[in-house]
């Protein structure tokens, strides 16, 4: 519809290639109002849920899923989850044994203070056969001890001897370093020292942490005197806070495993992973305790391979909960559910809210039969509509004739060292004007009505109505002197009220004038009868001699006003 009105009004041969491009975005818009999301076509394949389940898919081609969704080429790049686990202040972080639940060993050092009917103050240290020394009262044995026990067993030895009159205090004043090993599969593997009370995460923070590529975050040997005396998995501090806390020997060892099995996480979530899931927990709802979803999840795409070739499934989250697992799978988490309603948005001249939500059914017809507007000063004929999807296309369509214009011209090159002088003035100009016509946003305007009569297409999420006011003015932009709005005056021409505005610039080209009007349609200002509410646009004009360079800039700039209803300067 739009096609056809431009066409029988433009005279200009360039100008009409360029007009028909852009008619052509809202026709195909019409055209595929009622077709289904491609994304959900692609990966329900035509089939319902009970078909899902796909032999033979060639998994490789990074084709599949909804659009945006991660491309196959990056999964190598997506990091353990637990990795950021030793990117955290772990390191030079070293325990000062005093915690409650810290047990005496050989080589610890004991404050001991003694007052009343015997006065006594020194520090003793704890002997090769874990006992400490009291003059006058003899050996006292607290290897082993906790802090509030080795307080009662001295106090008890003390007594003994002293009866009455006497106070007793200790304290664990310092504590033997240890060396701990740390071995398998963690980037520098070695001995490093501690103290018999640092966590386990410092001891393999100072190996590098947990190799990204092979190493498990879940099984964790903790080695002494050639037995396994604790298995530590560290999803349940990163998970729950729960850490392990095995009170270390000089000599013992921190073994990592190879992890057995990950599956890599992706799509709507908060952060992609790769998941170590243990033998108990290769089943899907295992895996959805583990992962931060984002809200609206409703689907899961399972790819992996199985004993009897690839597979691809489309799940449900519930149904997805269900499913078993295998090493190497790849999940990806979908906002997936269609809703039975859309919004859409009115603005200009109208009663009652801005915002509804419609049926996805709606057509604008329907829609508008609904809307009451002051019928004195609404003008019900130029009603247009701005839809994203338009402005996409539209932006897309002038990137392409942007980089086919650098493309084109930037990489021609010279016979003679004139026509290189030429050429580099050429390219800076090019240069400058890519520069400036990236930086234009379409406005996705989707003309709806012309000849008196409104398209009845469907609406769809997130469109934008505009239902304009009567207007009594007219608008001059683009290169005149004053750009400026005028009362419009019935029978004048489009040079009087560009005379009106100061006349045309010095950049301006006189023989590429448009007129926008209300309804969002663009026309050749030559042959046209002005209305109340145009805007006349006036085009500049390519400074080069090069007439093919010209005609391409000017095909861009002619897309740039179609798109946007701005002038982008040269």
């Amino acid at each position: 519809m739009m096609q056809s009105n431009i066409n029988s009004v433009i005279y200009n041969s360039v100008l009409a290639a360029i007009v028909l491009c852009f008619s052509s975005f809202t026709n195909a818009a019409i055209e595929n109002a009622g077709n289904l999301d491609p994304a959900v076509q692609q990966l329900m394949g035509g089939g319902g849920v009970e078909q899902q389940i796909q032999q033979n898919v060639d998994w490789k081609s990074g084709s599949y899923g909804q659009s945006g969704l991660q491309d196959i080429s990056d999964l190598d790049d997506i990091r353990p989850f637990g990795s950021q686990l030793f990117d955290g202040g772990f390191s030079g972080l070293r325990s000062d044994g005093l915690n409650s639940d810290y047990k005496v060993t050989p080589g610890d050092q004991v404050v001991l203070r003694i007052w009343g009917a015997i006065e006594m103050e020194r520090v003793i240290p704890v002997d090769a056969r874990g006992n400490v020394f009291i003059p006058t009262i003899g050996p006292v044995r607290v290897q082993g001890l906790s802090h509030k026990d080795l307080d009662t067993r001295i106090r008890g030895s003390v007594r003994s001897i002293y009866p009455e009159n006497v106070h007793v205090y200790t304290q664990v004043q310092g504590v033997q370093p240890v060396g701990v090993f740390v071995t398998g599969f963690v980037p520098r593997p070695g001995r490093y020292a501690g103290t018999p009370n640092d966590s386990l995460i410092y001891f393999l923070n100072q190996a590098g942490g947990v190799d990204d590529q092979m190493g498990s975050y879940r099984a964790i040997k903790v080695i002494r005197n050639g037995q396994i005396i604790q298995i530590v998995d560290l999803y349940a501090f990163l998970l729950n806070g729960q850490m392990a806390r095995p009170q270390f020997r000089d000599g013992d060892t921190l073994v990592v495993g190879g992890r057995e099995a990950s599956v890599i996480v992706s799509g709507d979530i908060e952060r992609s992973y790769r998941y170590e899931l243990t033998k108990n927990e290769m089943i899907g709802r295992a895996l959805i305790k583990l992962v931060h979803m984002k809200a609206g999840v409703s689907h899961v795409l399972l790819r992996g391979s199985r004993h009897n070739g690839p597979l691809t499934g489309y799940f449900p989250l519930q149904e997805f909960s269900t499913q078993s697992l295998r090493n190497g799978d790849e999940v990806i988490l979908s906002a997936d559910k269609r809703h039975d309603t859309i919004v859409v948005e009115v603005e200009g001249s109208f009663f009652g809210p801005s915002r509804y939500s419609l049926p996805r059914d709606i057509m604008l017809h329907d829609f508008l039969d609904s809307i009451a507007v002051p019928e004195s000063i609404t003008d019900i004929t130029s009603i247009s509509m701005r839809r994203t999807s338009i402005a996409i296309r539209q932006k897309a369509s002038l990137n392409e004739s942007l980089k086919r214009l650098e493309a084109t011209y930037l990489g021609a090159s010279s016979s003679t060292s004139q026509e290189a002088s030429i050429r580099v003035q050429e390219a800076e100009l090019i240069s400058q004007f890519i520069a400036k016509a990236s930086l234009e946003e379409p406005n996705g305007r989707l003309v709806v009505a012309s000849n008196d009569h409104i398209a009845n297409i469907r609406l769809q999420d997130g469109d934008v109505i505009t239902i304009p006011e009567q207007s009594d003015s007219l608008l001059i932009s683009g290169e005149v002197l004053v750009p400026q709005s005028v009362v419009f005056q019935s029978g004048k021409s489009v040079r009087y009220y560009i005379d009106g505005a100061g006349g045309f610039s010095s950049h301006a080209d006189e023989s590429k004038i448009l007129i926008v009007r209300q309804n969002g349609e663009v026309r050749d200002a030559g042959n046209i009868e002005l209305k109340a509410g145009d805007e006349i646009l006036v085009l500049p004009e390519v400074p080069t001699k090069n007439l093919q360079l010209a005609t391409s800039i000017s095909q861009i700039l002619y897309q740039i006003a179609v798109a946007t209803k701005v002038v982008t300067g040269l």
